[in-house]
């Protein structure tokens, strides 16, 4: 009888420490918000990029504007999303400079213009096409704020 007793309270206490954790586990990874946090772009099709600081970002406004940085171009845009995290960002214009890198700087705004839908893990956003990865952004500190 003792045994039984020990025994389901080991079951117990255990069950509580691995479920606890659970919670603890989620709550660190700290989703960001889509809106107002400027995110910069670190994988473009599956290759990873490495950006300069203020470069390849974007800036979503609650008033349904983007606003970013190509390699060397302002961006910006209108987009709509919704709570099942579609994301259209549409009418897309740039500043006309010619830059180092405007290879990239098209493929950037191509997938931009490619987006339906994003989820979010920790400070990353993942960038979809119908399902498919097209890009990741990770969140960045604005200047302004944090």
């Amino acid at each position: 009888m003792k045994r039984t007793i020990l025994f389901s309270l080991t079951l117990i206490i255990m069950a509580t420490i691995a479920f606890g954790c659970c919670n603890c586990r989620k709550a660190q990874r700290s989703i960001r918000a889509l809106i107002g946090t400027e995110w910069q772009l670190i994988q473009i099709m599956a290759h990873d990029v490495e950006c300069e600081d203020g470069t390849y970002t974007l800036l979503f406004h609650d008033n349904g504007t983007v606003t970013g940085m190509g390699d060397c171009n302002h961006i910006t845009a209108t987009f709509a999303t919704n709570a099942e995290r579609k994301l259209l960002i549409e009418n897309i214009g740039t500043t006309r400079r010619y830059c180092p890198n405007h290879e990239q700087e098209n493929a950037f705004l191509d997938m931009l213009e490619a987006v339906t839908h994003y989820e979010m893990d920790g400070q990353i956003m993942l960038l979809l096409s119908n399902g498919t990865l097209v890009g990741m952004m990770e969140a960045r500190p604005l200047n302004n704020k944090e």
